[in-house]
């Protein structure tokens, strides 16, 4: 059953976004979502129109590929001493986790319009399996999903470029949930780096690496502008997301979508926010309600680290998605200045959180000693170490001292000319 959200995107277009939820569903939180968005007052009309909501809307490609998520089933902090021990404070503080494979699997096509003023415009389908074959999470995410792309793009403020756009939705007669979003781009973050790391590979492999000095300067340079562009943006949509009390809690490689790949390109480069099945909903009338699904792990831990108001839970959600961005940089410094197979984020994660406690200049005299990794040390040296404090201050174990996503938009390394 569709329930639709009328929007006007631009003064000449006008879509619809529709919660995807079955009649006498028991997700009364769900409902109470949707009512609110519906019933948001906005100093600028609605449109009335009601485009995209059924399949016949829509022509169907290929299959482009397919993914799952990972369930996390316990948190640890740090290890004080032979017996184990560690802070309260320690446990909600740091993420070091134990992970399963989870049991939604989503498949994405691709498509387009195919009716109405906004036909032939391209489509990326996110496809959430129905009941029978991944059980009731997947309609809840699907929802959610749909949920905070509909509040987020009914604000006064107009879109976010920085992040993906909703076109509609559908559930299929087989209890599939059909998210249509604009085709702006088929990369993610994560393809990027790997095609980086693969070049840095075939270089080294042909021992390319005595090309010309001023030649190799420019390619690092290329590189480093189009990872601080990719970064920036993906921030900015964080910023504008808080902004909007909505957190993201599922920021990684995979969920920034890019337009291109080309590092000489990277002057049209336009990152986008994507994968907000996790979104949770933070405004102080959502925070006095109590946890839901998706907030019921972030709210214990927030307890665990000594918040317990709604001012204090509040704050602890920015930073929890804080530190997922800085594990992001941490990946887009290292994976794509490194050959293939050296470096992944798992990695890396484990080096700086297990190995160095989130001591970041410690991991950084560590990878000094390791040629693979200079460059990489180069990066991030830029603007008299601007890059290892932007990571460090990311990273702090204490949450309270973490930056806004705003400051880190306006930090040194992302606006000033490091090169």
């Amino acid at each position: 059953m569709l329930f639709a959200t009328p929007h006007c995107l631009s003064s000449s277009t006008c879509l619809s976004f529709s919660i995807l939820r079955k009649p006498n569903s028991p997700h009364s939180r769900k409902q109470r979502l949707t009512t609110r968005v519906s019933s948001r007052t906005r100093s600028t009309p609605l449109c009335t129109a009601s485009l995209i909501t059924s399949p016949d809307s829509f022509e169907v490609g290929r299959l482009i590929g397919s993914y799952g998520f990972m369930n996390v089933t316990s948190y640890s902090g740090f290890q004080t001493g032979s017996d184990l021990e560690f802070s309260s404070g320690d446990l909600g503080q740091l993420r070091v986790q134990d992970v399963g494979e989870g049991s939604v699997k989503i498949r994405l096509y691709e498509g387009r319009i195919a009716q109405g003023p906004s036909k032939g415009t391209p489509v990326i389908f996110k496809v959430y399996p129905g009941q029978r074959a991944a059980g009731i999470e997947a309609d809840m995410m699907a929802a959610n999903e749909l949920n905070a792309h509909a509040f987020l793009q009914n604000t006064s403020e107009g879109i976010c470029k920085n992040l993906l756009l909703l076109l509609g939705g559908f559930e299929t007669k087989t209890g599939e949930q059909w998210l249509a979003f604009r085709g702006d781009g088929k990369y993610s973050a994560a393809d990027f780096a790997k095609a980086a790391s693969e070049k840095v590979s075939r270089v080294r492999s042909l021992q390319e690496n005595s090309w010309n000095p001023f030649e190799k300067e420019q390619a690092f340079k290329r590189r480093t502008y189009f990872i601080i562009r990719l970064f920036l943006g993906a921030m900015r949509g964080l910023a504008y997301m808080h902004n909007h009390e909505r957190l993201h809690q599922s920021l990684g490689p995979a969920s920034v979508l890019l337009n291109t790949i080309v590092e000489r390109d990277a002057a049209y480069l336009v990152p986008k926010l994507r994968d907000l099945a996790f979104s949770v909903d933070i405004s102080f009338s959502s925070l006095e309600e109590g946890p839901s699904t998706f907030s019921e792990g972030l709210w214990r831990r927030a307890s665990s680290a000594g918040a317990f108001t709604p001012m204090e839970k509040r704050a602890f959600g920015i930073a929890d998605d804080i530190y997922e961005a800085g594990l992001l940089f941490a990946y887009l410094a290292f994976v794509p200045f490194c050959e293939a197979g050296i470096m992944d984020g798992l990695s890396l994660q484990r080096l700086l959180e297990s190995t160095f406690k989130l001591d970041v200049m410690a991991t950084r005299e560590y990878c000094l000693a390791d040629d693979r990794l200079l460059e990489a040390v180069k990066f991030l040296d830029l603007g008299q170490g601007a890059g290892w404090e932007l990571l460090q201050a990311m990273l702090n174990p204490d949450f309270r001292k973490r930056p806004i996503a705003e400051a880190v938009v306006n930090h040194r390394f992302l606006t000033a000319d490091v090169l």
